[in-house]
């Protein structure tokens, strides 16, 4: 089981912990929703820099004395923008958000059902790679190496995370026909047993089931796979799609994908500032560094 470290934008040591790495722990929902004076929820593969994107924030706003943030695919945060309130196991959640982050098409629809007025380009990845585990023990160097009958492959949901889930498909797809290879189990009815499928949040999923023994190799974005090795130096390493680990060149079939930003309502006290602060060079700065360039 990973234990995955603490990113809350302002950590109180003060405040006393209770957790099991298996159950009752909720790594996506972060800060303490009901004393907030800024909410924010975004999709999660950039959990990592939008952590530190607003403790700086709340570093230069000393006044925003709480963040509360949540790091889940779009469609839990849609129920909880749409329903004012979500279950979590056996938790509650009751919290409206100021900011929405999300790709570009799950805002248009919250311009469309008039929770957002307008939203602007904010960050894009640098395509996906391959993850798998430390030294590599099925010597997977590639695409062509998925066919092979021993490897699995772990995949998010098709259902529960569409965007992520398409991206990777496509870059898989696209990958392989730029190599003169068929990846023909991607399409199989019913799906191949080869594919590990997540089941909510793929940024989790995907290094625990190879950590777990249930896959052999994972396709996720580079800058999640650079997370991973980063605080899991021991566990895991990047097979690149384009360019190097240290320098990505995504191959023109490797899908980019966009996050967009833009305020619910009128965002509160905090909600325009926090929008603008993202167009700051601080906070190009703390993007790139985990791998994410300006969209």
């Amino acid at each position: 089981m990973l234990t995955w470290p603490e990113e809350t934008a302002a950590a109180d040591d003060q405040i006393p912990r209770w957790q099991h790495p298996g159950s009752n722990l909720c790594l996506d929902l972060h800060g303490d929703p009901a004393k907030a004076n800024l909410v924010v929820f975004s999709d999660g593969n950039h959990h990592m820099a939008l952590r530190e994107t607003l403790a700086l924030f709340q570093k230069e706003q000393p006044e925003v004395q709480q963040i509360f943030y949540v790091t889940t695919p779009p469609g839990p945060v849609l129920l909880l923008l749409r329903h004012g309130s979500l279950q979590i196991g056996n938790l509650i959640l009751s919290v409206k958000p100021h900011v929405f982050i999300s790709p570009p098409a799950v805002l248009d629809n919250l311009v469309r059902e008039r929770y957002m007025q307008r939203h602007m380009p904010f960050m894009r990845n640098q395509g996906s790679v391959l993850l798998v585990k430390k030294g590599n023990p099925k010597n997977i160097s590639g695409v062509a190496d998925l066919n092979r009958e021993e490897v699995r492959l772990f995949l998010s949901n098709p259902t529960t995370e569409t965007v992520s889930y398409q991206g990777y498909v496509r870059t898989l797809a696209g990958v392989a026909a730029r190599e003169n290879i068929a990846l023909s189990f991607l399409t199989d009815d019913p799906p191949s047993a080869k594919i590990c499928y997540g089941e909510q949040i793929h940024h989790r999923e995907a290094p625990q089931a190879i950590i777990g023994g249930r896959a052999d190799v994972s396709v996720v974005y580079y800058h999640l796979a650079l997370r991973y090795t980063r605080i899991f130096p021991e566990f895991f390493t990047i097979i690149p799609l384009g360019g190097t680990i240290d320098q990505p060149q995504p191959y023109p079939e490797n899908v980019i994908s966009q996050s967009h930003a833009g305020l619910i309502g009128d965002g509160g006290r905090w909600g325009a500032v926090f929008l603008d602060f993202l167009s700051s060079e601080a906070v190009t700065d703390i993007y790139a560094h985990h791998g994410l360039l300006r969209a």
